[in-house]
């Protein structure tokens, strides 16, 4: 296994990140995860793109995405595999042992991983955690994960792969890792991003290529939807069938099921949608 870090390939065991960096210390860094089909990467600007955005929601320096256009090409070619998980990690980089941020350069680490392919279908529970739609790393993609850890750990215990999260003032918020939209009266709905939810690229593109309407939508909207879907890099669209103690069908729905056909679609004829 090839891992770039700080402008080179190394292997695995000779990837070496301090122990006094800040994306381990205090959790100081931003990541992407990118589907990579046969060493294609899908929808690479885009995620560079939100890269940038949630490092300078951070504070830390504008990352050089070229650099990181780089080390992905070099990491998918050294490690060919039929689809993949690219993850793309930059951190505040070696610092004191403290919240402050030091002064000797960021971290950039690339690394692959195969990925199987996700089923049609999931299940997944409501967390009594909240997400908080004004903090300061609202709708920013931080390696500080640890409530998804957490909440992630929760659904398991239940037999869900996805936990999902409401908001400070009660609205359905976003999942761990993914986004949710669901069916009412027919129409396709997902919360807007000033819920304090990511914003989402497979959301993006969904939104736009399956016509969804962005809804400040209450948590107990999942107990009546007709539908229930999540999205996510390597998810793409997938169809909740359970959500808690409450059984929506044995595969996705009619409106599901479109969305899924779209995005499929518009995917395979663009790997990389503007």
């Amino acid at each position: 296994m090839k891992i770039w870090l700080d402008g080179g390939l190394r292997d695995a065991d000779g990837a070496h990140v301090s122990v006094f960096d800040h994306g381990l210390t205090v959790g100081d860094g931003v990541f992407e995860t990118v589907k990579a089909d046969h060493g294609r990467p899908f929808a690479l600007t885009r995620h560079l793109e939100r890269l940038a955005t949630s490092a300078r929601g951070l504070g830390l320096p504008e990352p050089d995405l070229d650099e990181v256009r780089r080390g992905c090409a070099a990491v998918l070619e050294a490690n060919p595999m039929p689809l993949g998980r690219l993850r793309i990690t930059y951190t505040g980089g070696l610092s004191p042992l403290g919240s402050d941020r030091g002064d000797n350069g960021t971290t950039l680490v690339i690394a692959a991983s195969e990925a199987p392919r996700r089923p049609d279908t999931t299940a997944a529970v409501t967390v009594p955690w909240t997400r908080n739609e004004r903090g300061a790393l609202a709708g920013l993609k931080t390696t500080s994960y640890g409530e998804n850890v957490v909440a992630l750990a929760h659904a398991a215990e239940r037999g869900a792969s996805e936990a999902l999260f409401a908001n400070t003032v009660g609205q359905l918020c976003e999942g761990t890792g993914s986004n949710v939209f669901v069916v009412l009266d027919g129409e396709l709905h997902t919360p807007p991003l000033h819920s304090g939810c990511l914003a989402g690229i497979t959301r993006a593109l969904t939104v736009t290529w399956a016509g969804a309407k962005e809804t400040d939508l209450p948590l107990d909207v999942l107990e009546r939807a007709e539908e229930i879907f999540l999205t996510s890099t390597l998810r793409d669209v997938q169809a909740v069938t359970r959500i808690d103690g409450r059984q929506l069908a044995d595969g996705p729905g009619p409106v599901t099921a479109e969305a899924m056909r779209i995005f499929d679609e518009r995917a395979a004829a663009d790997f990389d949608p503007r």
